[in-house]
């Protein structure tokens, strides 16, 4: 069980990098604060009783939960947003006017990219995940946390509760697997 002390200490070293997650995921500065406060107190009110070497998964978690979470209420906030009448008016009755042709997506949208290269890249992360599934567990875990969620060597190994030695071991043998794997199957990066 983690003393107050120990949670205090651990939320005090990953504030910054979770900050920094983030705000890569939502790109917004206030947005990303909101959502890293919200895991923190779920983490202290809901986990505050795991053992310390436990905290960093479940904090990674409620984090990425967090993140979709924030994506879910933005895309109802949007939604009632736009009202259609806020987009224009016929000009009389004879006037074929559509809200929708108003509209404008954003230049960094997924319709203003070639459909080609958004099915490659879907297909890509496709094959990635599958082959990331099938790694045994260590080497998934080790992979994850130092690739994905951004772990030192030293975090990881005690996550994992193994030495740093071994972390580096499973990171070479699942970055070695994938490699094979996704050569086998004719994917070059």
């Amino acid at each position: 069980m983690a003393s107050s002390l120990e949670l205090s200490n651990f939320l005090a070293q990953i504030e910054k990098r979770a900050f920094k997650q983030a705000v890569y995921a939502v790109r917004d500065d206030q947005v990303a604060l909101d959502i890293v406060q919200d895991a923190m107190i779920k983490l202290a009110e809901k986990y505050a009783d795991r053992p310390v070497n436990e905290l960093p998964l479940i904090f990674s978690r409620i984090l990425q939960n967090c993140i979709h979470d924030s994506f879910r209420r933005q895309k109802v906030r949007n939604t009632w947003l736009v009202l259609f009448s806020t987009l224009g008016k016929k000009a009389d009755e004879s006037d074929d006017f559509d809200p929708l042709e108003q509209l404008e997506a954003p230049e960094d949208s997924a319709i203003h990219q070639d459909g080609s290269k958004i099915l490659e890249k879907s297909q890509l992360l496709a094959v990635l995940e599958a082959e990331i599934a099938k790694l045994p567990n260590r080497q998934r875990e080790a992979f994850l946390m130092r690739y994905w969620d951004e772990m030192s060597t030293s975090e990881a190994a005690a996550a994992m509760g193994c030495s740093e030695g071994s972390v580096k071991t499973h990171c070479s043998r699942a970055t070695q697997a994938l490699a094979k794997a996704l050569k086998a199957k004719g994917v070059t990066l």
